[in-house]
């Protein structure tokens, strides 16, 4: 990469940390949203779920149209999209009208995951591809941290300052990447058809044309590990609220911590793991040393120890992010780029949709059962990588 294009790089990933704190602003005030509009302990996460469903359905479609429109005007609709939704959430005060709320938002949020995701690659070259996804996965983590904990603080004003807050922020975001970002949009004399561009059920069809069976596993993976962390965060959330009776405030530190702890994850041990290990095998021990964390964050009924393993777990479930990316990435051919991280955002999503119920429900059965239920999910996904592992060693086998 040129000076100039490393340069332009760093700006976009700059206006990635504003995007990433605004989305996070309304997570730590929904608990007391709910629980003011009188709204049974479910809800929580059936909200989440609302919104990652049309985000899994969705976001092949925007890797698709994105090529046609180019990242910057698709991040530009997206975020002012995705705030139209959470002023929607603010406004209504009813179950089905939230729900409605959700899914506006969660239809905008995959054009913007996805879309920076595919810039990047398109953007970076080979050789420093790995370094920018790694860098995105941090910001991700560490100003979504932050922008949690300035919901956290806000949200001791109003819950209306918070999602006004939010509303803005998201739309001076998706002015500054049309802004700064380059043009990247694929030229092409065809027609926009909806059904072939815009119809979400033909792009996950269209995945046929990139599928393998390393993908099948790897996808499966990002499954697993989005459903562990979904059904864990959102748990944890309703849980501090809940058990310990903290307002948003407390959730916002904490959540600030976990941005300080992710920072320095990853970018030391993410890092070095992807320049000086087999990036697979590295993988299966992040997600059994996650797993042994969170059963003994099943295990505690004192805070201290509570937030001991929580600390510990904020730190390894950093990591395995850009690692899942990275597996992804190299896997895929440049000519389905686009198409793979598109494919990887609905996986996610799907485990942000089935984690959000999951949680919600199980949480009725035992505030503390969606912790061991979340090991047990990345106990999974390290098994499925190491049985990939096996698989390729014993193909190159004379």
């Amino acid at each position: 990469m040129s000076k100039q294009q490393n340069h332009k790089m760093y700006w976009f990933l700059v206006v990635v940390a504003i995007e990433i704190m605004a989305a996070n602003f309304a997570h730590p005030i929904t608990p007391t949203l709910l629980q003011n509009l009188h709204m049974p302990d479910y809800m929580f996460g059936f909200v989440y779920a609302g919104m990652s469903f049309t985000n899994f359905l969705f976001s092949p479609m925007w890797a698709t149209l994105g090529k046609r429109l180019g990242s910057k005007k698709t991040l530009l609709i997206c975020c002012c999209g995705y705030g139209f939704g959470q002023f929607l959430f603010m406004l209504f005060k009813t179950p089905m009208p939230i729900m409605f709320a959700r899914m506006v938002s969660g239809f905008f949020v995959g054009g913007i995951f996805v879309s920076q995701l595919t810039y990047i690659i398109h953007q970076a070259d080979h050789e420093s591809r790995g370094k920018f996804l790694a860098l995105n996965a941090t910001i991700q983590t560490v100003f979504g941290a932050f922008g949690y904990m300035i919901g956290g603080f806000s949200g001791l004003v109003s819950t209306e300052f918070t999602f006004m807050l939010q509303v803005l922020t998201l739309i001076a975001s998706g002015v500054l990447f049309f802004v700064i970002l380059d043009e990247d949009k694929e030229e092409t004399q065809t027609k926009f058809s909806f059904h072939k561009e815009a119809n979400p059920f033909r792009a996950f069809f269209n995945a046929r044309k990139f599928m393998s069976f390393a993908f099948i596993i790897l996808f499966t993976v990002v499954f697993l590990t989005s459903l562990a962390t979904t059904t864990y965060d959102q748990s944890l959330n309703y849980y501090l609220k809940d058990v310990f009776n903290f307002n948003s405030s407390y959730n916002g530190i904490m959540k600030a911590v976990v941005g300080l702890i992710s920072l320095l994850a990853n970018t030391t041990i993410s890092l070095w793991i992807m320049r000086h290990t087999d990036v697979a095998k590295s993988f299966v021990v992040v997600c059994l040393v996650a797993s042994l964390l969170l059963f003994g964050v099943y295990m505690s009924s004192d805070f201290l120890p509570f937030a001991f393993f929580n600390l510990l777990f904020f730190g390894v479930n950093a990591i395995y992010i850009p690692l899942i990316q990275d597996l992804c990435a190299k896997n895929a051919t440049e000519a389905y780029s686009g198409e793979v991280m598109g494919f990887y955002n609905s996986m996610k999503s799907m485990g942000m949709v089935i984690g959000g119920v999951f949680a919600g429900a199980i949480y009725t059965a035992g505030p503390k059962l969606s912790f061991l239920s979340s090991g047990i999910f990345f106990g999974l996904s390290a098994i499925l990588i190491f049985l990939l592992r096996v698989s390729r060693k014993s193909k190159m086998k004379p």
